[in-house]
């Protein structure tokens, strides 16, 4: 791969490890609706396509549930509040990314997390490095991911174009978002999907640590 000038970003299992704060969130909802509580590995199973698939996935019958929309309620109440509770970049990030930030790369993220949550975790962990941070908004004609329309938007805030620019991301949504968005992607290896998982849906380049996404530049 040639070297990249934008990094787009995915959050969650790419830059940070949300999972224990997600898992706790959608038990708390479980438990307040009295529906079954989940593993954390079936939490993780359900992660990538936005919080409300997310509920629709750990939630008995889903949206047909006549309680799904107080559960999801109750869920993004409970993560608004607690979703900085013990998340964490994973290892590596932060000097990676100052690393890029010195080269003069431009860097966004781009999440189906909540907008509000989006760029409160971007802004709290990446303050200053971030140069751009889109979360999920469809309210506002934004489609999420795998749409490109938040990469789209995502280098226009950045004023640049698809040339020279890569996406970064951890799962299967991921590599759909960069196909429709037209950009290569690097698929890393230490987030909430495995590498025979990501085979499967046609990963070919990857990075095992964060900072072996130093080695494409």
């Amino acid at each position: 791969m040639k070297e990249f000038s934008t990094y787009i970003f995915d959050l969650d299992g790419t830059l940070l490890d949300t999972l224990n704060d997600l898992y706790q969130s959608v038990n708390h909802a479980m438990k307040a609706c009295g529906f079954p509580l989940h593993t954390r590995e079936e939490v993780r199973s359900f992660v990538g396509n936005g919080v409300r698939m997310l509920m629709i996935r750990a939630v008995p019958d889903g949206i047909q549930n006549p309680r799904f929309e107080e559960a999801f309620d109750v869920f993004r109440q409970h993560y608004l509040q607690h979703s900085l509770d013990t998340t964490h970049p994973y290892p590596g990030i932060e000097e990676m990314l100052s690393q890029l930030k010195k080269l003069g790369k431009h860097l966004a993220v781009v999440s189906n997390k909540l907008d509000v949550a989006t760029k409160e975790l971007v802004r709290h962990f990446f303050g200053g490095l971030i140069d751009v941070a889109i979360g999920e908004n469809e309210a506002a004609g934004v489609r999420k991911k795998p749409a490109p329309d938040t990469v789209d938007e995502a280098l226009r805030q950045l004023g640049v174009g698809k040339e020279g620019a890569v996406y970064v991301g951890d799962s299967d949504v991921d590599l759909q978002t960069a196909i429709n968005s037209k950009l290569p992607c690097i698929s890393v290896l230490w987030g909430f999907r495995d590498r025979d998982f990501l085979n499967a849906h046609g990963a070919s380049v990857y990075a095992t640590t964060p900072e072996e996404i130093l080695d494409f530049n």
